[in-house]
């Protein structure tokens, strides 16, 4: 049978392809204005049997390709879940929302908390203070953290925390030390989220932000463990679609 997990994010849509129970391909591309119109070429070519969606465009999948729709949560908790069952807290970073996630031993959700009032901490916050220094966002990832930092990035909101990295920058604050403030910032909130949630080892950090080495560093660090990520974390949601589909959810 002939399976695809979709998961139609803010950002990009990720997608997952199987064959029977062997993944066949998978795939990222930009959502652009239309998400539909760049999900029709390789669904057409595939031609699924069967079709599970997942992200914020998923109601428009189940209209328009006939396909059975389930939770971020539910997605991310079964992609991660297949890619390591001793997974028990996870992050999930995207391009505009963060999440924890808490599932038991059978990768059964317990319990999450999400953080989509605003683009603060996400992919398109990263992106925006990219831009704002004049960098690349594998600049952004690849700088190295200080253990010292002498300033702080306190607003909340992206658009005055552009201002603040700007007013930094003319300032004549380091590139390190601004760069080590924005990943603080992103760092402090999902530190209170996993405070709240309770967290629980191991720990998976999922989601196109898991790219970003710097992050994920810092909160090995603040942790003060090791966090799992997978080779290509931002497809995790589209995974776990697809393994649903082949549950027969």
């Amino acid at each position: 049978m002939r399976i695809l997990g979709i998961d139609l994010g803010s950002r990009t849509i990720k997608w997952v392809y199987f064959e029977g129970e062997n993944l066949k391909d998978f795939g990222v591309i930009e959502s652009g204005y239309n998400p539909l119109d760049k999900v029709r070429p390789f669904f057409e070519k595939i031609r699924p049997e069967k079709t599970v969606a997942t992200g914020y465009g998923r109601h428009l999948a189940k209209e328009a390709l006939k396909a059975e729709v389930v939770t971020e949560i539910k997605a991310h908790a079964t992609g991660i879940y297949y890619l390591n069952p001793e997974i028990r807290t996870i992050i999930d970073i995207g391009g505009q929302d963060s999440k924890v996630i808490k599932i038991d031993e059978k990768g059964r959700v317990l319990n999450f908390l999400m953080n989509e009032k605003c683009a603060a901490g996400t992919g398109r916050f990263l992106e925006i203070m990219a831009l704002g220094l004049g960098i690349t966002l594998e600049d952004l990832s690849q700088a190295p953290l200080l253990k010292n930092p002498k300033i702080k990035i306190g607003s909340m909101c992206t658009v005055f925390a552009e201002s603040e990295v700007i007013s930094l920058k003319h300032k004549g604050v380091s590139l390190e030390e601004i760069i080590m403030a924005i990943h603080e910032s992103i760092a402090e909130r999902i530190m209170v989220m996993l405070e709240r949630l309770g967290v629980e080892e191991k720990v998976a950090f999922t989601g196109g932000v898991a790219k970003n080495k710097a992050l994920k560093a810092l909160l090995e660090s603040k942790l003060k463990l090791s966090i799992f990520s997978p080779d290509y974390p931002e497809i995790t949601g589209a995974l776990g679609a697809a393994l649903l589909a082949l549950k027969g959810i």
